[in-house]
């Protein structure tokens, strides 16, 4: 059966964060369709507001759209993750699609950190980041793809996922990049390309640049034998990339970056989302 005939999720979610009296509170929230977020938690007290994304059908399918939207005013912060990771199912044609707008207002800080997307052999996908910061707003961000599902023997061999980041501060474009991972070519297994590994993953900060001993502890960070990582400072956007076979490894290295990272861009160390421990 072509899957344009399966009746397909469109999802949508607008996130609106503001500072009151030193806390920052969550003061809009419009949902459509499967796509919510739970109750906000403050486990480093009212400064910061943790959220969590729930998509409850717990895989995007051909055809699936789903929207983000996260606004932050002046001086707020939100660190926003995902209780588990995105499954990216295999299609028989259509495009499933997801797309994350991020505004962050002058002074204030957007943590997004969702766990590992899954692409399933034969998905079809499309994934889109694209953040506005205001002059003296932050971001941190990272996006972990796991090629086919190791654990139960699945290869990626077919199938085509899509994904595109853009970063603008003040209005001046600092980052635009895209990525095509294509099921079976002959760059996953190239030593030009992902050298065999199915685990592919970047982290981003943005808003200013990193002091060069921050640079440099990041770049000392140890690594799983096999695994590659590099770290690029370019104006007002740090980029570190991990290539690798394990999706926990990978997590672990982005987090120890983030912890080296959080410090100086934010004056906070790093606070793992309860989320994470369950």
């Amino acid at each position: 059966m072509n899957d344009r005939l399966i009746p397909s999720w469109h999802a949508r979610l607008a996130l609106g964060f503001a500072a009151h009296d030193g806390r920052s509170v969550l003061t809009r929230r419009e949902q459509y369709g499967p796509l919510a977020v739970q109750k906000p938690l403050y486990p480093e007290g009212d400064a910061v507001c943790h959220a969590v994304l729930l998509h409850p059908p717990g895989g995007i399918a051909g055809g699936d759209q789903i929207d983000i939207a996260l606004t932050l005013k002046v001086g707020s912060h939100a660190l926003i993750t995902t209780p588990g990771a995105a499954k990216w199912y295999r299609s028989l044609g259509a495009v499933a699609t997801q797309q994350v707008c991020c505004h962050v207002a002058a002074g204030a800080a957007l943590e997004y950190l969702p766990q590992e997307s899954i692409l399933f052999d034969g998905c079809h996908g499309s994934s889109a980041l694209d953040v506005q910061l205001d002059e003296g707003a932050t971001f941190i961000g990272w996006d972990i793809s796991v090629m086919g599902r190791p654990a139960s023997g699945e290869d990626y061999l077919s199938g085509v996922f899509r994904q595109r980041s853009e970063i603008s501060v003040n209005g001046i474009p600092r980052l635009f990049e895209t990525t095509r991972l294509a099921g079976g070519e002959a760059a996953l297994d190239s030593p030009a390309g992902y050298r065999g590994c199915r685990v592919v993953g970047t982290l981003l900060a943005a808003g200013t640049n990193l002091r060069a001993d921050t640079l440099a502890a990041c770049r000392a960070l140890a690594l799983q034998a096999g695994a590659l990582a590099g770290i690029t400072q370019c104006p007002d956007v740090l980029i570190a990339r991990y290539l690798g076979d394990d999706v926990e490894a990978a997590r672990a290295y982005f987090v120890n970056v983030w912890t080296l990272v959080r410090p100086e861009l934010l004056g906070r160390a790093a606070q793992m989302p309860r989320i994470w421990s369950t």
